[in-house]
């Protein structure tokens, strides 16, 4: 891939992965609101505002980094990112335990509805006569279902600080979720070691296929 494949590339996932990120940790802010909690509200982070969740890291740095390795060197990373985690206060929910699994599915449910929109307007550009913008609008949508299914089931994983993680803590029974939360500061590190060695890949491969033949199959791509 020569440089300018490599500019291409970046721009046709540039929108799918800021929204992807973004609009995920703000799915948690509305739903921490709607449950009793504004501190995010307070905070401008209740916002379709990209810049506002915006992490230079882990939204522009390490998402590209990933990009170029797997398209410009010929391998397959697995597309990983982050925002700037939305502030929520545990105690503000009117029921805690139960109201923060909905925060913490809130953002693998915004990237569900986004992976089916940009299926929906991938279906548009393959059904439009072909012209000087359905071509990247095909590969837009193509990126767009890849980035969300990636990061939805990415962040289901139980693993703490992860949705899944939270989601995990608020079905167990009291006492092991106690004992469960103390494996926080673990969570990340793990995560890492999982990326690096490419477990992550073979955990999360058959339900990102499946994902997406499910998809393919309700728009008929």
């Amino acid at each position: 891939m020569d440089a300018s494949q490599l500019v291409q590339t970046v721009a046709i996932y540039a929108f799918p992965v800021l929204f992807a990120i973004t609009l995920h940790e703000a799915a948690h802010g509305y739903v921490a609101r709607h449950f009793g909690d504004m501190t995010a509200f307070a905070q401008g982070r209740i916002s379709l505002n990209p810049a506002r969740h915006i992490d230079l890291v882990g939204t522009i740095v390490v998402p590209v980094l990933i990009l170029v390795a797997s398209k410009f060197l010929g391998g397959a990373g697995m597309l990983f990112g982050w925002a700037k985690p939305v502030p929520v206060n545990y105690s503000a929910l009117r029921r805690p335990r139960q109201h923060m699994m909905w925060v913490a599915a809130a953002g693998p449910g915004a990237n569900l509805a986004m992976a089916l929109a940009w299926a929906g307007l991938l279906k548009l550009a393959d059904v439009l006569p072909a012209n000087y913008f359905t071509q990247p609008l095909l590969l837009m949508g193509k990126a767009g279902i890849e980035v969300n299914v990636i990061l939805m089931l990415l962040n289901l994983l139980p693993i703490l600080p992860l949705d899944g993680g939270r989601i995990l803590a608020g079905l167990l029974p009291v006492r092991m979720a106690g004992h469960y939360a103390k494996l926080e500061p673990w969570g990340f590190p793990i995560l890492l070691v999982l990326l690096f060695t490419s477990a992550l890949g073979v955990i999360l491969a058959p339900m990102i296929h499946f994902s997406f033949r499910v998809i393919g199959t309700m728009f008929q791509l």
